[in-house]
């Protein structure tokens, strides 16, 4: 009984584990069920939208192209209009001439006529006078009519080889492409930013440039965030937890429109924006509190972080504005705030100075950073290299530290005297005119 009792147990745990894996195959299947359906209405919304496009475009053209055609036909009749008119001018005036001149000759044959058949008494009155008209009107004078070689003969040169041309033109105008030749790959979440990034997927295509736009909800329009020769890009302003849908095109080398627009994707992140402490004397801030400017006051101090939101695995990037330096000033990540000091470069600390000196724990190291420069980024970059039990015994928290600068940079351990799940970030300038963007 015993035996059969477990058997029974064995084959209930059995079908148990058989029903999960068939409603796990079920969900599998069901999800990629979802997934044609979503790649078939993605070919037909696509293909819809295309074919709309197609037709406006084309309709368009066959609009403009007639508009111009009858453009080109008014001007042209306007030519011939011109031509005829100032050739027919001097002939019209020719013929007035000429009817005027045949109109003086018939009044003189009837009165020449007259003069001869008329009466004997009055003969040789009337002869004489018309002797003398006859002489006045010079009647060996005659208007110089042009030969048709020289009189305009109006004619119309059509070159047919311009059908020859649109036609070779039209049938390689447009193409239809499968898939574009850029797509969106990742998505890497920054606080309050997302670092977008995308690749080729048309190995004969040579980018130029690439255009990133974003849009925070489906209905409104897509924004341009980026336009450049670079395959990502930093997008920051973003709000944590909330959708934004991202679309990339590129345009190819020596051309000036632009690709098809690759497939929308969504991207979020979770983590909220680094800010600095509103409220320090010594320094202003931006209406984001992710830009500190060090003012005239003389008060000095270190500006924190309003919290500590930089976190292991993470990169913490500062690009700033440059003022006048001092071997005092640092930029940096610490464990804690710590009101009163007036640089980084003290303990449970990690800095470097605009000098280009860097500090562990109010240490200076032997190997040092270029120079700050204005326009230049600092960047922070931080891992867990050995985790002890939490306590203030000290040693038992060891991170590795890389700090980047000018295309150069250093990589050390820095030994804390507790646990730090995350931590804060800081800066301190002695003179005025410092501007640090955090992101």
């Amino acid at each position: 009984a015993a035996e059969a009792e477990a058997e029974v147990r064995l084959l209930l745990q059995e079908a148990r584990e058989s029903i999960e894996a068939a409603r796990s195959y079920r969900r599998e299947l069901q999800q990629r069920l979802r997934g044609l359906h979503q790649a078939r209405e993605q070919i037909k919304d696509s293909a819809t939208s295309t074919r709309d496009v197609l037709e406006q475009h084309f309709s368009d053209l066959k609009g403009t192209l007639k508009k111009l055609l009858d453009e080109r036909l008014t001007s042209l009749l306007q030519e011939v209009d011109v031509i005829e008119q100032e050739s027919i001018k001097p002939l019209d005036e020719c013929q007035k001439l000429i009817e005027h001149g045949v109109s003086t000759a018939d009044d003189l044959l009837r009165e020449g006529e007259s003069a001869v058949d008329g009466d004997v008494g009055q003969q040789n009155e009337k002869l004489c006078n018309f002797t003398k008209k006859a002489l006045h009107i010079q009647l060996d004078s005659l208007p110089e009519v042009p030969s048709l070689v020289d009189v305009p003969c109006l004619s119309a040169q059509l070159d047919d080889c311009l059908l020859t041309i649109l036609k070779n033109q039209i049938f390689r105008h447009g193409t239809v492409a499968s898939r574009p030749p850029v797509q969106l790959e990742e998505f890497v979440e920054k606080p309050g930013g997302i670092l977008v990034r995308w690749c080729k997927v048309d190995e004969d295509f040579s980018a130029q440039d690439y255009r990133l736009q974003f849009r925070k909800s489906p209905g409104s329009p897509f924004e341009d965030v980026y336009v450049g020769s670079e395959p990502e890009f930093l997008v920051l302003h973003m709000d944590p937890h909330v959708d934004y849908q991202f679309r990339v095109c590129a345009r190819g080398d020596g051309r000036q429109e632009w690709s098809p627009w690759s497939v929308a994707q969504t991207g979020r992140t979770t983590l909220v924006p680094h800010e600095w402490t509103a409220g320090l004397e010594g320094y202003s801030l931006s209406s984001r509190r992710n830009i500190a400017l060090r003012n005239d006051s003389q008060s000095c101090g270190v500006l924190y972080s309003k919290a500590p939101t930089y976190f292991c695995g993470q990169t913490l990037t500062f690009r700033q504005t440059v003022g006048q330096p001092d071997r005092r000033d640092s930029l940096g990540v610490c464990a804690e705030q710590r009101n009163g000091d007036e640089s980084l470069q003290r303990d449970q600390a990690v800095c470097i100075s605009t000098n280009g000196a860097v500090f562990v724990n109010g240490k200076e190291m032997t190997n040092q950073l270029p120079a700050v420069t204005s326009g230049s980024t600092v960047t922070f970059d931080m891992e867990v290299v050995q985790l002890g039990p939490c306590s203030n015994e000290g040693g038992n928290f060891k991170l590795r530290v890389t700090i980047s600068s000018n295309n150069r940079e250093v990589v050390f351990d820095w030994v804390l005297d507790q646990c730090c799940g995350s931590l804060y970030f800081g800066c301190s300038f002695s003179y005025p005119g410092w501007k640090v963007l955090v992101f």
